[in-house]
């Protein structure tokens, strides 16, 4: 279902529209990370309803627009909210657009150690067994992440 958004609404606006429109995508992808040596891997999980939001196009600002954000100081004007919508992207797509919007950039862009420490991985691959969470870390070996 394709929705028509005026470029003058407020990102929340226009995300709330598409969630009383769209229906929610689970995706099948999730994102592993470590920004830190001493913390348990996190997982990165799209909510259904702004994947569906990403799938349709016409609602999310451009990525960009985050990136610039990020260097403005708390309080004063952000462009990301009234950017211009950019058009439906692919799941694999929005998982990098979530990446890049959601995690530090010193984890996707500027890392620059031998460790890997990011992973885009079936949802199928994360443990359904939580009882040692705290411990993850991800395997540098295998596609998997390790307890």
């Amino acid at each position: 279902m394709k929705i028509q958004m005026t470029t003058t609404l407020h990102l929340w606006d226009r995300l709330a529209e598409a969630k009383s429109h769209l229906t929610p995508v689970q995706s099948k992808y999730r994102v592993l990370f470590e920004d830190s040596q001493d913390e348990p891997a996190k997982v990165l999980v799209p909510d259904p309803n702004w994947m569906a939001a990403a799938l349709a196009g016409n609602i999310l600002p451009p990525i960009d627009t985050y990136l610039r954000d990020r260097d403005v100081a708390d309080g004063q004007p952000k462009e990301h909210p009234y950017a211009e919508p950019i058009g439906p992207m692919t799941e694999e797509e929005a998982i990098e657009y979530l990446i890049m919007k959601d995690i530090s950039p010193a984890v996707w862009r500027d890392y620059q150690g031998n460790r890997v420490v990011l992973k885009i991985t079936p949802v199928e691959l994360i443990p359904s067994d939580r009882s040692f969470r705290n411990a993850w870390k991800i395997t540098q070996d295998a596609e998997r992440i390790a307890a």
